[in-house]
């Protein structure tokens, strides 16, 4: 396996604080603004949107992949990512992204297995390893409850 892959993406300006970036491995391109906060175009995903987007979406397909190599089965994850950006003497810059996964098990022998690799997943996310910000993990694992069969009678 190489040990250096490269990604290449252009972004360019089509407006005011706005622009559209693309990848030639991603066939849509994505429309971007400057957030509202920040004169940007509302509904438009902003860069900040992004950085929040690519720490959550690493987190999610690294605890799959562990999940898929551990052979541990589950009914479904949802995380919420919360990026928290403050202002200091030095300018704007995210302090802390905060990942709340929520896990439902199909067996409750897994929890423990899955807390694991929920540990795992968040010192090995290769997107929250090149940040300075702090990563905080808060996970929620529940087991889905068995939905009775009726008999035939």
């Amino acid at each position: 396996m190489d040990t250096v892959h490269r990604y290449i993406v252009r972004a360019r300006s089509t407006r005011l604080r706005s622009g559209v970036v693309a990848s030639e491995a991603v066939p849509q391109p994505l429309k971007f603004s400057a957030p509202p906060e920040f004169q940007g175009e509302p509904g438009v995903w902003a860069p900040e949107d992004l950085f929040v987007a690519s720490v959550v979406t690493c987190f999610v397909s690294t605890f799959s992949g562990m999940s898929d190599l551990s052979k541990l089965s589950f009914v479904s994850l949802e995380v919420e990512a919360e990026g928290i950006l403050e202002q200091d003497a030095s300018g704007w810059k995210f302090t802390e992204i905060k990942l709340r996964p929520s896990l439902k098990l199909t067996q409750e022998r897994d929890r423990e297995r899955a807390a694991r690799i929920l540990d795992k997943a968040e010192r090995t996310c290769l997107i929250a390893r090149s940040i300075s910000a702090k990563l905080t993990v808060e996970s929620s694992v529940s087991v889905a409850e068995e939905i009775p069969i009726p008999l035939a009678g």
